[in-house]
């Protein structure tokens, strides 16, 4: 059995960690800091994408005493992450730029950058563990801690992707991994978790959107009442998203809520909290991992953000490849562009992207 392997070392706690446990199990561990992003010099103070990020990783592989190599990916970051999250906003839709940067980035140019070190095995220090079925399919399963579980950003993994990857740290708890990281001394034990979308540090997507793709946004529009009335005038369809109470700029006298984004008419539907619950889900381009198909109706919990606890469900795939998922009872804003993640007994039985939802 080949025992090298490559861990995707971001400066931080868990990969850091990772690359040990690695080590530790008798694999020849070699690190590898992926450059993604073109403005990454001036990330945010908490960013895994900000260069010191790099010095951190480099400092961690020689205590370990482990090559390390810095990759260059920021070619396909810009095409599969930053150019998606652009369109999918333009579209009105509310983007999920982690679950395409681990699939199209982290895995797919990892798993290449792999092979040119003669590795078989990619590795990153996400919670989650990865197990080979008794059908021969490979799927995520929950980590020990539901607090840190990071399956939801990974259902779009490929078996093949999976078959070649190692999650170690999908054992432990956070506080356990920090528990290890203080024991070696490494510098990044304390170091805090990155919050923000690595690329926008700020948090200010519409400025990005417009430095981005300037003279494509949609301008002012109006924001108008389940029953057509128009409410008032909003800002643009980027500043908005499915369930958002805040900044609206509406005086109803009592909290209203976005329903909807209608793109074409570029108004922004305004409601009360019981229009944000529907009990049925439309996704598409769905991920199967668990699961080869889904031939017949099947009992699942779904996720539909990351947050969400997830909620029971009956799952059925429609004539045009399309899933729906019909919940017991009805759930809160889900938003077109956010991914839904179906599982079963811990693990990940598929996902796809919510395009719509059923009265």
């Amino acid at each position: 059995m080949d025992r090298k392997v490559v861990v995707g070392m971001s400066g931080g706690v868990d990969s850091s960690v990772a690359a040990y446990l690695l080590k530790e199990q008798g694999y020849e561990v070699i690190g590898v800091n992926m450059r993604m992003w073109h403005g990454e010099d001036a990330a945010g103070e908490n960013g895994a994408c900000k260069m010191s990020a790099v010095e951190d990783a480099e400092h961690v592989a020689q205590m370990l005493g482990i090559p390390f190599y810095v990759a260059d990916f920021r070619e396909e970051f810009k095409s599969c992450v930053v150019d998606y999250f652009v369109e999918e906003y333009l579209r009105g839709r509310t983007p999920n730029p982690c679950n395409a940067c681990n699939r199209f980035v982290k895995w797919e140019a990892l798993l290449q950058k792999a092979a040119k070190l003669g590795a078989d095995y990619i590795a990153t220090g996400h919670y989650a563990r990865i197990e080979k079925l008794a059908n021969g399919r490979y799927a995520a399963k929950n980590s020990v801690t539901a607090k840190k579980d990071q399956t939801y950003a990974l259902y779009g993994l490929t078996q093949k992707q999976l078959s070649h990857t190692l999650m170690p740290n999908g054992d432990y708890t956070k506080e356990e991994i920090r528990g290890i990281a203080v024991n070696l001394g490494l510098p990044v034990a304390a170091k805090p978790d990155s919050q923000d979308i690595c690329f926008i540090p700020d948090g200010d997507y519409a400025a990005f959107l417009e430095r981005e793709a300037p003279g494509r946004l949609a301008g002012e529009g109006n924001f108008v009442g389940m029953d057509g009335r128009v409410l008032g005038r909003h800002k643009g369809i980027i500043h908005y998203t499915i369930g958002q109470r805040k900044g609206l700029g509406l005086s109803m006298g009592h909290p209203v809520f976005v329903a909807g984004i209608r793109k074409e008419s570029n108004e922004v539907l305004i409601g009360e909290n019981e229009d944000l619950y529907t009990c049925q889900v439309l996704c598409d381009n769905i991920n199967y991992m668990a699961m080869e198909d889904l031939p017949e109706p099947k009992r699942a919990v779904v996720k539909i953000r990351y947050a969400h606890m997830g909620s029971a469900c009956l799952l059925e795939k429609l004539a045009d490849g399309r899933v729906k998922c019909t919940f017991d009872e009805a759930v809160r804003a889900p938003a077109p562009g956010q991914a839904a993640v179906f599982y079963e007994d811990g693990y990940v039985l598929g996902g796809g992207t919510i395009c719509g939802t059923l009265p």
